[in-house]
């Protein structure tokens, strides 16, 4: 709501603030009924508050899936595509089948909605080539973020139908 700093007052500044504040305990509750990627932040411990660390959520879901241990993924499901699949399905009402892991297809498609920065994918490369050799990963999203992009699209007033010109 500010065209230029010399119109810029104490009380818009607090309200856009105020506005990415809400925007993050928006996000934050949302993810509340995640079971594993529920937080990017480790706050560490009570008596070593400098262990605190920031995970990104994408490194968290990659990670997940390039997981050697192969425990059933929680928060990521499997879609059925085809007869095999469908049929697994469907038998594991009855006896136990294990369902297909995310990481079980030679091909790893990620699709993030909102946009990806150039970082971000090198990041999804790096880690599917350390922990998953021969694994191709395609990294696709509704736009390429910039540092200054990211900025206009917190204080885009819709954040649904932004006019950040990205």
């Amino acid at each position: 709501g500010c065209d230029s700093s010399l119109n810029l007052t104490s009380q818009k500044a607090t309200d856009a603030v105020d506005g990415i504040f809400r925007s993050l305990r928006d996000i934050a509750r949302v993810r509340m009924h995640m079971k594993q990627f529920n937080s990017i932040h480790n706050p560490g411990s009570n008596t070593h508050q400098a262990s605190a660390s920031y995970k990104p959520l994408l490194k968290q879901v990659v990670e997940e899936i390039c997981n050697p241990d192969r425990p059933d993924p929680v928060d990521i499901e499997h879609m059925s595509s085809g007869l095999t699949d469908l049929l697994k399905t469907g038998f594991s009402m009855f006896m136990k089948v294990n369902r297909p892991h995310p990481g079980d297809h030679p091909l790893l498609i990620i699709f993030m909605v909102g946009g990806v920065s150039v970082s971000e994918v090198k990041m999804v490369k790096d880690l599917v080539a350390t922990r998953k050799p021969g694994t191709q990963v395609v990294v696709l999203s509704s736009v390429l973020l910039t540092p200054h992009s990211a900025v206009e699209l917190l204080f885009a007033p819709d954040r649904l139908h932004p006019d950040a010109h990205i």
